[in-house]
């Protein structure tokens, strides 16, 4: 089997799942090659760039102007599909179309027109069913259920700072996506699968296949004693991890719960920009973003508590991270991330608001948890159950000959 893999980029969370599941299915025996659109490609597996930085800024202006995010990158599409079709994979597997790297009216008017194979497409976020946000919750709208217009969060990723076309995309969106006749959609929680039963795309097979993370290495580690020069051996340590602080993040309020907690914690936030860092309380620890996952380990087994403030989440794989590791973690029940807590594992909160968080911090200190009791609540999260049940559903899908017109 052939199998074509399509993402913003190869590495960040997004870019881990697509790794994991091309090197599944090489492992298996089939053909796997991931095309991106950003950044660097992987270094022990096939994969090719389908952008370059002259029409990712061109894209970028495109959205900013027009707020026509997916409508750029003309040139590198019509590239991506003449590399398909040498390729002529047997199944596309969609992540992330957004991230100015990509015309999706081109690549879905090959999907619908000329390619006859399987279409798989995991939606790592809410993007595919708005007219404009990957991520809603924040403002509470869900004007995305019947059509988008006047788009409150405009100013928000894909910034638009002119024109509101969420009406426009909206339309576009519900008609091309649409026209797929073999396409399957995954989503990683039932959260996310409620979201897509609610939408335009309510009439396509939908399947939950919860993320994955490498088990051998987010586990059980030695507690650093410093960081940084700072020491860490005296005071409860309360992790927070993000690839990019954005407002659904949360760390407004993390800085609100910094300021009046008391003097035996320490706060870590891992993920800042030197902006960022700049600006957080004298008693936040702020460190800029990591790639090594094995320090990332070795940070998340250092802390008692994770903490998970963020808004809104389609799964999120730091939050298993951390309990891999054995940590605890305290999160708010406004999306996914409710699935993955319980008593052995966690608390959740139903209110955002500082005293809610805090009274969850003082909760959790007065709380035992065992290290290896944490981890077992995460072990069905593991990159090869991952991997085995996307092969499952790629052989389970009837893939007749491709041929192209």
């Amino acid at each position: 089997m052939k199998i074509a893999m399509i993402n913003t980029v190869c590495n960040g969370s997004t870019g881990k799942i697509m790794g994991a599941l091309q090197k599944s299915a090489i492992d298996t025996g089939d053909e796997a090659l991931s095309f991106y659109g950003r950044r660097r490609g992987y270094k022990d597996m096939p994969s090719k760039k389908c952008g370059n930085n002259v029409s990712f800024w061109i894209h970028v202006i495109i959205n900013t102007l027009f707020d026509r995010q997916g409508s750029g990158s003309y040139f590198p599409t019509i590239k991506l599909i003449k590399k398909l079709k040498n390729f002529e994979p047997d199944i596309i597997h969609l992540h992330n179309i957004h991230g100015y790297y990509l015309n999706f009216k081109l690549l879905f008017r090959f999907l619908s027109k000329e390619y006859n194979g399987q279409v798989v497409w995991t939606f790592h976020d809410c993007w595919p069913i708005t007219g404009h946000c990957p991520y809603f919750t924040i403002v509470k709208c869900y004007r995305w259920k019947e059509k988008c217009e006047k788009c409150p969060q405009k100013n928000m990723y894909p910034i638009s700072y002119v024109l509101d076309s969420s009406s426009r995309n909206y339309k576009e969106k519900k008609e091309l996506f649409n026209s797929i006749k073999n396409l399957t959609i995954v989503c990683p929680s039932e959260w996310m699968k409620k979201n897509v039963e609610a939408s335009f795309m309510r009439s396509f097979p939908c399947k939950v296949i919860g993320n994955g993370i490498d088990l051998n290495v987010f586990s059980p580690k030695k507690k650093l004693e410093s960081l940084n020069g700072v020491s860490l051996s005296e005071k409860k340590i309360i992790l927070c991890v993000a690839a990019i602080w954005e407002p659904r993040k949360g760390l407004d309020i993390i800085c609100e719960i910094a300021k009046e907690l008391s003097e035996q914690y320490k706060i870590i936030i891992v993920g800042l920009s030197d902006g960022q860092i700049k600006k957080i309380p004298d008693n936040i620890l702020g460190i800029t973003r990591t790639e090594n996952m094995h320090q990332l380990a070795q940070l998340y087994s250092t802390a008692d508590i994770f903490l998970n403030p963020s808004r809104e989440e389609s799964f999120s794989l730091v939050t298993i991270e951390a309990m891999a590791c054995g940590t605890p973690v305290i999160a708010i029940d406004t999306s996914a991330v409710g699935e993955l807590i319980n008593d052995k594992n966690g608390k959740m909160i139903k209110e955002y608001t500082k005293q809610a968080f805090l009274s969850a911090i003082y909760d959790m200190a007065d709380r035992k948890f065992v290290a290896e009791e944490v981890r077992k609540t995460v072990k069905q999260y593991s990159d090869d159950n991952m991997s085995k049940s996307y092969l499952e559903l790629y052989y389970g899908i009837d893939n007749d000959r491709i041929e192209y017109d």
